[in-house]
């Protein structure tokens, strides 16, 4: 059994988990959050093996001071010294061309996650953090990354490459990277062990961010998010797929920098856009309940990108045998997860109103004679990372020479 602590740092926040694994089979010992990093009312939350839950505010002003809190509260009851700590586990954001699986962090890998902050400049940094604090506090414990994009890199060229001049490829990098690849991995093994088949899926992982992901024998085929998160369908404040020329167009007529017109693609726009103030699918579907005409429509834009998406990759990968539904949105909101099926009737699938009203939702929400499964699989990156973690340690013992 090897003991896995892994990291997933926000800008403000760190969230946790401390795994026990072997092959094939694992436990949370023990998981949680830092949240409000460098802002008043910060506080560490603490859940022992599925029980008690610990809550304590205190100041905690870096992302340092954030995960030296976590491994003290560890040590206090999950772990009697780090030393039985096997790795670190990291989420990690672009990997680019460069990773297409978790490695081993050292001082060239973090050299290449340098070189491609200036794609996610709000989550890199924090990222980066995350790394640094675990080097300073733990430095002889070996660190993992693995990649949001790794993933998607089985896509073929056709897919990736985008139709501009292609020195910005060569030169720059320039390509469709797609992003939640963690998510959309996990939520695909998962499906495949249930299914008991790995075959045509299409993932949906609809959360404030949000991506739709074809998957084909268990590799990614295409992905809706692009070279950077900001691409693909319509989001909680990101505009999704526009019209290139959109942003030049403002840009020229009222006078705005680019960083301006970056805020309102990704701040500014997508349900918070349509809606005219309201980002939360909770919030939009009860407005909408209420009459408000704005909320109303977002809905249905939402549920038209996501269709138009489907139908789309239906025909990339000739055919579908399972729909699946992830994130905080795709898990919670059944009525976006009707009005989405209820559109793919031609298909043959058919949805079962009970499974899919019910709370939480259960792992099929279609009907048994349904030709199209509908799954909805709860996100666990953390798993992921754990899992990639371990069989990356374990690639590591057998490559070790063998002791005479």
């Amino acid at each position: 059994m090897e003991k896995i602590l892994v990291l997933n740092s926000g800008s403000t926040s760190v969230k946790f988990q401390l795994f026990e694994m072997e092959k094939g089979n694992y436990q949370v010992i023990a998981k949680g959050m830092v949240d409000r990093i460098g802002l008043a009312g910060s506080k560490i939350i603490l859940t022992i093996n599925g029980g008690n839950t610990i809550s304590s505010e205190k100041p905690i002003n870096s992302h340092k001071e954030a995960i030296k809190a976590i491994l003290d509260y560890l040590l206090e009851g999950c772990l009697k010294n780090i030393s039985e700590l096997a790795a670190v586990g990291h989420r990690m954001g672009v990997g680019a061309e460069y990773f297409d699986k978790s490695v081993v962090i050292d001082e060239s890998v973090m050299a290449k996650i340098y070189e491609t902050l200036p794609l996610i400049p709000l989550h890199g940094p924090a990222l980066i953090h995350g790394v640094d604090a675990i080097t300073e506090l733990l430095p002889d414990v070996l660190q993992v990354a693995t990649f949001d994009t790794a993933f998607h890199q089985s896509m073929d060229k056709a897919a990736y490459l985008y139709a501009i001049p292609q020195e910005y490829y060569a030169k720059e990098g320039v390509r469709r990277f797609g992003y939640h690849g963690t998510s959309h991995h996990y939520a695909a093994r998962k499906a495949a062990k249930i299914l008991g088949k790995k075959g045509k899926f299409i993932c949906c992982h609809l959360g404030g961010g949000a991506s739709v992901t074809a998957i084909k024998d268990g590799k990614s085929v295409d992905t809706t998010m692009g070279y950077t998160p900001s691409a693909g369908i319509m989001m909680m404040t990101r505009s999704g797929d526009i019209d290139p020329y959109i942003p030049l167009h403002i840009m020229k007529t009222q006078g705005k920098t680019a960083d301006e017109v970056n805020k309102i693609i990704n701040k500014e726009s997508g349900f918070f856009g349509l809606t005219e103030g309201h980002s939360d699918m909770r919030d939009i579907i009860e407005q909408a309940e209420k009459g408000d005409e704005k909320c109303a429509f977002a809905i249905e834009a939402f549920v038209y990108n996501l269709v138009k998406t489907i139908g789309a990759y239906v025909a990339v990968l000739g055919g579908v045998d399972a729909l699946i539904f992830t994130a905080g949105i795709g898990e919670n909101a059944p009525l976006i997860r009707r009005k989405i099926c209820e559109k793919l009737a031609y298909l043959g699938l058919e949805l079962d109103d009970a499974a899919n009203n019910t709370r939480p939702a259960p792992q099929f929400i279609s009907s048994d004679s349904s030709k199209v499964k509908v799954l909805v699989i709860p996100a666990n990156e953390e798993l992921m990372i754990a899992v990639e973690t371990f069989e990356l340690l374990e690639e590591l013992a057998e490559s070790e020479p063998m002791a005479v």
